[in-house]
């Protein structure tokens, strides 16, 4: 196995139903089809050239490699400097997408002199377990395995071997050569290839006029941008579900076991996604999540789940994949996430605020979401003094996490609102004694004061960076000095590269898994906002702009970074860091 690229040398490619990840060096290493939550055709992300990928680069290695999106788009464009001259390779994913299928196009055009180059690929189902029957049609080739065909269409002779397809051509100036590959059902006829540059100008057009919706001014207006384009890209249009990260398993600690599968959707995310859509202009996207999260927590409130399928789905049984060895050989792979499972009482809150953000920005209002509203609070009623696994996911014993109790405090402080800002109708006066009752809990139980902080869980001394929310959800002002206490003590404590830790890992007892990962990189634009809500702004600015300059060149982040090897870590790209970085952004232009 070949060592593994840095996450950050990673961009993405999309269209709205599922997407791909491109190295810098032109490799196509991970690519899901139909959907986000498919197998892979090509996994060499998570297992090496042999497991899937699709390679177009100079024949040589390069001189020099530079890399942009299109303005606006999600049009990739790589260039290689040789010493035969210079080639642009253009990739994108065809938008709007066809009905069952997914097409990445790539065309390589001549810049200067003539650049000898070479393609390879294997072509893998199944996670890469899977070779499928390859056969020669005109123009390219054909893979079939199962229920899946891949069709390549190619300009040049293709040759066979050792179970993958590989060519050698050159290009000179002002030349282009267009490569087309066509995911479709094996048992409906693939239809013809798109003509490439047809495609990228109508790629190209589609997503610039998406960008056009953004009017967003100011000195961070082209991150805010990449970022809404990111999430767009995370988007499952068929549903208006978005993914928290279109890959599984890259690990938060090199050759660590905490890796994860985060195609799916998470509720906690909602209320900050809709935000950030509605502020930015994109009511329809947000309209569709919202529409997304009712339909996913239709049924009885017990049975309410963290995260769901992008269509919905429950059942996301986790297994692992033993035939893959891992990101930097960081094992198990997983597939499903387990986490679905657990009793996480910060759902409920987190579904109330985002109903309250729509409510907040009118959007059209479904009558039927409050009586869903309403159903859910009285469950919550009977279960918030309940230990659970909050925020973290952890896989130790279930605990009272103070982050959890606030979120129940949300859930009847939005219901109290939706009463009296919203005219709705409901028993406000004992939800308002149901928020002084939580509040007051937490207040005694989930702040030390001997710490001068509020805590992970009751009766535990540990500080965890999720209660930096505690003022971003309105549960206490940034002026109280419990909130001032709680942020000092966890730059004093959880920043030790100058970034912020989810909390201390010394042992396995809180999560039940090995100590060790990165800094988490939206608890980071957290401690930004809480800055700036105290006033204390050029902290916060700088913070920021140290978080700005850890996106890769094209601008992604994944869920955190380790600050000593100076590398991402986690799934790549991940849309809660994106969204926290549009938030900080808008913090910090109000303040």
């Amino acid at each position: 196995m070949t060592e593994s690229p840095p996450i950050e040398d990673y961009a993405l490619l999309g269209d709205t139903t599922t997407a791909a990840l491109v190295s810098r060096s032109g490799s196509l290493d991970w690519l899901c089809a139909p959907r986000f939550d498919s197998p892979a055709c090509f996994a060499a992300l998570l297992g090496g050239p042999e497991h899937g990928r699709w390679l177009i680069a100079p024949a040589a290695a390069p001189r020099a490699v530079r890399r942009r999106y299109r303005a606006g788009t999600l049009v990739l464009e790589t260039e290689f400097e040789t010493g035969e001259g210079a080639v642009r390779l253009i990739d994108f994913m065809h938008c709007p997408p066809r009905d069952e299928g997914v097409d990445v196009v790539r065309i390589v055009q001549g810049v200067r002199g003539t650049v000898p180059m070479r393609m390879e690929m294997t072509m893998r189902f199944d996670y890469g377990r899977i070779v499928p029957w390859v056969r020669r049609e005109e123009g390219g080739l054909r893979a079939v395995a199962g229920p899946e065909s891949l069709r390549l269409r190619a300009p040049v002779e293709l040759e066979n071997k050792d179970f993958a397809t590989q060519a050698r051509f050159s290009i000179a100036s002002g030349q282009r050569a267009a490569f087309a590959l066509s995911w479709g059902p094996s048992y409906r006829p693939l239809p013809e290839a798109p003509d490439a540059e047809r495609a990228l100008e109508s790629t190209d057009a589609w997503w610039r006029k998406w960008s056009r919706r953004y009017a967003g001014e100011g000195p961070w207006r082209d991150a805010v941008l990449r970022s809404l384009l990111t999430l767009k890209a995370l988007t499952y249009a068929p549903t208006g579900g978005i993914v928290a990260a279109p890959t599984t398993s890259l690990p938060e600690r090199l050759g660590g076991d905490r890796n994860w599968d985060y195609r799916f959707c998470w509720l906690r995310d909602a209320a900050f996604t809709l935000d950030v859509l509605l502020t930015s202009g994109y009511r329809d996207e947000a309209r569709a999540w919202r529409d997304w999260l009712l339909r996913a927590v239709a049924g009885r409130p017990e049975q309410l789940q963290v995260m769901y399928g992008i269509a919905g789905e429950r059942r996301l049984q986790e297994m692992e994949l033993d035939w893959l060895p891992g990101y930097a050989r960081s094992a198990p792979v997983r597939i499903g996430n387990g986490a679905h499972g657990q009793l996480q009482l910060d759902a409920y809150g987190s579904i109330m605020d985002m109903m309250h953000v729509a409510r907040k920005h009118k959007v059209d209002y479904d009558h039927e979401a409050w009586r869903v509203e309403r159903v859910l609070l009285d469950a919550l009623e009977s279960r918030w003094c309940e230990p659970d696994a909050s925020i973290w996911e952890v896989r130790g014993k279930p605990r009272q996490f103070t982050y959890s109790k606030v979120l129940a405090w949300v859930a009847f402080d939005r219901a109290v609102k939706a009463v009296e800002t919203h005219g709705l109708q409901g028993p406000v006066d004992h939800w308002r004694k149901l928020r002084d009752t939580v509040h007051r809990d937490v207040c005694e139980h989930g702040y030390d004061a001997s710490r001068k902080a509020f805590v992970q869980s009751y009766g535990s001394s540990a500080l965890d960076a999720s209660l930096l929310m505690i003022t971003k959800l309105g549960f206490l002002p940034a002026s109280d000095p419990r909130v001032a206490s709680t942020v000092e003590a966890i730059k004093r404590e959880l920043m030790p590269d100058g970034l912020v830790l989810r909390y201390l890992q010394h042992d396995d007892a809180v999560d039940g898994l090995a100590p060790g990962e990165g800094a988490f990189l939206p608890c980071s634009f957290w401690l930004a906002d809480n800055l700036a809500m105290m006033g204390r702004r050029d902290e916060a600015r700088e913070l920021f702009e140290r978080l700005l300059a850890l996106r890769n060149d094209v601008g992604l982040l994944a869920e955190e970074y380790d600050a000593r090897a100076g590398r991402q870590l986690g799934n790549f790209p991940q849309a809660l860091s994106h969204i926290a970085l549009i938030n900080t952004a808008g913090i910090l232009a109000r303040s």
